[in-house]
């Protein structure tokens, strides 16, 4: 596998960063859910901590991915992808990147307002954004859960898409973000233009 971005598919470290970012949202996502209808109690504390430190896990992987994306580029698109396709999927994945600094950052800003500590599992902590401000609380609160509903909203749109690709449109390019060998589809040859 290789670990920069051919011209054909994704390599291994954009693979890599890609599901493990995916399965750090879904948990952080559950726990984020889950955890406001919890009673008060240390078990609660401990949940939120988790739930902050993963967040703060997905927003160093972002940057991590974003500056790896931004070095080691993206596959060309495969022939005979409309140009509007094209487009389309370029606007998500940089969406999506956006929501995954922004998320984290408003979660940050929201511990910050309400005037926690905020600790990395508990090894070292980190400085406040902003100062205690309740009013400021209640805003970036709202930020926060309205900026994980369009990251939900995106997600599917490019789950849905690539699901689309896969199943109806039979191409590679859900294959391209997996290790080669675990679809067998039939794959079109990649045009000279990149994706994004």
């Amino acid at each position: 596998m290789s670990l920069r971005n051919p011209r054909d598919r994704w390599g291994g470290v954009s693979q890599s960063l890609h599901w493990l970012v995916v399965v750090l949202i879904l948990a952080t996502g559950l726990i984020g859910l889950l955890m406001g209808d919890m009673r008060a109690s240390p078990t609660k504390v401990q949940v939120y901590a988790l739930h902050k430190s993963l967040g703060l896990t997905i927003l160093a992987l972002a940057v991590l991915r974003l500056g790896w994306r931004l070095a080691a580029g993206a596959p060309a698109m495969l022939t005979g992808t409309p140009r509007w396709q094209g487009r389309l999927a370029s606007v998500t994945h940089w969406l999506l990147y956006a929501l995954l600094l922004a998320i984290p950052l408003s979660g940050w800003a929201f511990n910050s307002a309400a005037g926690y500590p905020l600790q990395w599992f508990g090894l070292f902590n980190l400085p406040a954004l902003v100062g205690r401000d309740p009013d400021l609380r209640v805003t970036v609160r709202d930020l926060h859960e309205a900026l994980f509903w369009a990251l939900v909203a995106v997600t599917v749109l490019h789950a849905a898409a690539a699901l689309y690709h896969h199943a109806v449109l039979r191409d590679a390019t859900l294959a391209r973000m997996l290790p080669r060998g675990w679809l067998r589809v039939r794959s079109r040859p990649v045009s000279g233009r990149s994706e994004d």
